[in-house]
């Protein structure tokens, strides 16, 4: 009997504290795409077929990917916290602990 994969995106989007919106801003898709996602109807066979060459390569999904900068004086951007991803999205939400990832943003930020 063949298993029905459930995804789990709807969870760890909540975890991350992101809405539908801003998960879709995020990876550069509607939000209805998100939703459909979430809720299994589409998605889940791209995701299984990424889970499967993972497993093959025994590597991590992002090492499957090489993200280089088109213009060679730009490096490739890495965002090191969820505070920074609110922050892109401009939905900055109260911490009441700030990270030293978002410490070290902000400082970088000043100085520019």
């Amino acid at each position: 009997m063949k298993q029905k994969a459930k995804p789990r995106i709807a969870f760890l989007r909540e975890k991350a504290g992101l809405t539908q919106l801003e998960l879709s801003r995020l990876v550069g898709v509607t939000e209805s795409t998100i939703q459909n996602w979430e809720s299994g109807r589409t998605g889940t066979e791209h995701i299984e077929r990424i889970i499967r060459f993972c497993k093959a390569l025994n590597c991590e999904v992002q090492d499957l990917i090489d993200y280089v900068s088109d213009s060679p004086d730009e490096p490739a951007a890495k965002l090191s916290s969820l505070s920074e991803i609110h922050h892109l999205l401009g939905t900055d939400e109260p911490s009441l602990t700030p990270s030293p990832n978002s410490e070290v943003a902000q400082k970088q930020q000043v100085s520019h």
